[in-house]
């Protein structure tokens, strides 16, 4: 599914843009600083999370605007809706088909991948980065891996509250929250280790070519329900102690190899981790479309300043024909390779206008 109509309203540097998009690559150029990426950011907040920045949605508002923005899409036959108010500005508000709705259930709806070059460290940062990343492939092939994540979340800081406090803790409540934990928990951990395993054999299954091939695997905590409810009983004193929970599927990292080389990523060169991080989304995306049964919408941020010619017309002739792609970069003719039918804005400081 395509987003075929796109508003922004109060967004970042835009205060009123409207984008009609076409159903393959979409391109936007324009100088660095002139809302290029604005764009990518506001489509992002039509699937579950917070954005392809996590920035704090009050951020999100243009400066000098009243308060609140909205950002609105049409994707096929469904309208969906996004923002704040300004009464509000750190509450989402989400709305399918003008009915009001969690932004978990946007996962039903649509499924979106990016890749920024924020995400270039992503090899070299802390297990928390990649468990993100990790999640947002997930998300893809299970859409209720948001619930079960928001859900496990909120359980854990209750617990983690109550352990904190200087009166015991009730042990009913306790063992109330780590039942939830344990049994969203459990979830998590079977939804990731499918992504991982079917991407992984799907990597590794891919003839060598110019985008690097990743081996993929989970490292850290492994269990089912009953196993995290047992080391959550029996872990409180020490879990008090620490001020965290020291058990569970936060406790996992995502570890990627460079099959090629056999060689852990975060060892790999600067390029070489961008070819890997390159090649697990295009992947990714595939495995996602054969498996649910419809495209993802890809968010490509400046990743073609970074390839050669050669690599960049790999990559576009890999994307045709595989969905939407919204792309952006300073120089036009960084696209020439990309197909002649696809939609080309020129954003230019909050404007943005058909090229």
């Amino acid at each position: 599914m395509a987003v075929t109509r796109l508003v922004l309203t109060d967004f970042r540097n835009h205060r009123d843009a409207v984008l009609v998009a076409g159903p393959g690559f979409v391109v936007l150029t324009g100088e660095n600083g002139a809302g290029k990426t604005n764009v990518l950011e506001a489509l992002s907040l039509l699937a579950p999370g917070r954005g392809l920045r996590r920035a704090p949605l009050s951020e999100m508002v243009r400066q000098g605007a009243a308060g609140g923005f909205g950002v609105a899409a049409t994707l096929g036959d469904v309208e969906i809706g996004t923002g704040t108010q300004p009464d509000a500005p750190e509450r989402r508000l989400v709305r399918i088909n003008g009915a009001g709705a969690a932004a978990a259930v946007l996962a039903e709806w649509v499924t979106m991948l990016w890749l920024t070059p924020a995400m270039d460290r992503l090899f070299v940062e802390g297990p928390g980065e990649r468990r993100r990343f990790l999640d947002r492939l997930t998300l893809a092939l299970a859409p209720g891996h948001a619930h079960h994540s928001t859900r496990y979340e909120a359980a854990m800081r209750q617990r983690n509250r109550l352990l904190a406090e200087e009166a015991p803790a009730d042990p009913e409540w306790l063992t109330a929250l780590e039942a939830r934990m344990a049994e969203h928990g459990a979830t998590i951990h079977a939804a990731r280790r499918d992504a991982v395993t079917a991407l992984a054999e799907r990597l590794a299954a891919q003839p060598e070519g110019v985008f690097a091939r990743a081996g993929l695997a989970i490292e850290g905590w492994e269990g089912d329900a009953e196993t995290l409810a047992r080391e959550l009983r029996e872990g409180r004193r020490r879990d008090a102690a620490a001020g965290r929970t020291l058990a569970g599927p936060h406790r996992t990292d995502l570890l990627v190899t460079h099959l090629g080389k056999s060689q852990p990523a975060h060892l790999c060169s600067t390029g070489e981790q961008k070819a890997l991080l390159l090649g697990l989304v295009l992947a990714h995306a595939e495995l996602v479309a054969d498996r649910v049964g419809r495209a993802p919408i890809l968010l490509l941020d400046e990743v073609a300043a970074h390839l050669d010619p050669g690599r960049r017309a790999a990559l576009f002739e890999r994307l045709a024909g595989r969905g939407q792609v919204w792309m952006t970069g300073t120089e036009a003719t960084l696209f020439d390779a990309v197909p002649v039918d696809a939609t080309r804005y020129v954003v230019a400081h909050g404007t943005i206008d058909l090229s």
